[in-house]
């Protein structure tokens, strides 16, 4: 069977491995804007909305995919880049009007709004860095203070860091040429949590790509995916980048 003629997925999540992503820290939708644009190293200015509107659709469809609740605000924001992205395409005198709008680029507003919320972004995690230092100076973990209190790490990887590992290994299964349609799989989020848990113990690093060497499906992608991510809420393991754009590394939380 030839990649072109392969489905694009290869089956649904039987019952026993449907589970709910739930997250108490989830950044909002400008939050994913800056992470695409750091990403592909753009200009804010220079932001493309056909390019962005496309990767903004596809994490909206990878947490579709995981079950991940996320708030109203990134649906609105999706609707507004479907927007700006079709006004865009249109000839600058057939495109409608807008009320106190002065540039004809339809991206000056997003781009605007993706400064000012930068601004507010950098200086907050300036304070929380400072917050980061004084408890470590501090405080003492171990002394009234567990792994699931102490504050994170440096290095620590957000949510969007982890999508995007997730979409590439998706990527990477749906090229190969041996992949087979799977029935029967039955794979559990609590099973790849125990897997998980003993490939990291005794304080050893587990690389990203390694939970996946072995998978031959979709379905096992996305179930031991959802594991790391109860792990990584649980405060049972950290996942962590040493540097920009080097692959993300999973250690046991007291490491």
């Amino acid at each position: 069977m030839t990649s072109a003629a392969r489905p694009a997925k290869i089956a649904a999540l039987p019952m026993e491995t449907e589970y709910k992503v739930r997250l108490e820290i989830f950044e909002g939708p400008l939050d994913l804007l800056l992470y695409l644009i750091k990403r592909d190293e753009i200009d804010i200015y220079d932001i493309s909305l056909e390019r962005i509107t496309k990767q903004y659709l596809e994490y909206l469809q990878a947490f579709k995919e995981l079950n991940i609740d996320v708030a109203g605000e990134f649906i609105v924001m999706a609707a507004n880049l479907i927007y700006l992205k079709s006004r865009s395409l249109l000839p600058i005198d057939q495109q409608p009007p807008e009320e106190d709008v002065d540039e004809t680029d339809p991206r000056w507003d997003l781009i605007r709004q993706l400064i000012e919320y930068k601004k507010f972004k950098e200086a907050a995690d300036q304070l929380q860095a400072r917050e980061l230092q004084q408890e470590r100076t501090f405080a003492r973990v171990g002394e009234g203070m567990t792994p699931e209190t102490a504050p994170l790490l440096l290095g620590e990887v957000g949510i969007f860091q982890l999508i995007n590992a997730f979409q590439t290994v998706l990527k990477r299964l749906d090229a190969r040429d041996d992949l087979r349609e799977i029935f029967g799989e039955n794979f559990t989020v609590s099973d790849k949590i125990d897997w998980i848990l003993q490939r990291v113990g005794q304080g050893t690093m587990l690389r990203f790509t390694e939970l996946f060497a072995q998978v031959a499906s979709r379905v096992e992608i996305v179930v031991t995916f959802l594991a790391l991510l109860e792990l990584i809420r649980l405060r049972q393991v950290r996942a962590v980048q040493p540097n920009e754009f080097d692959e993300i590394e999973i250690l046991p939380a007291t490491v």
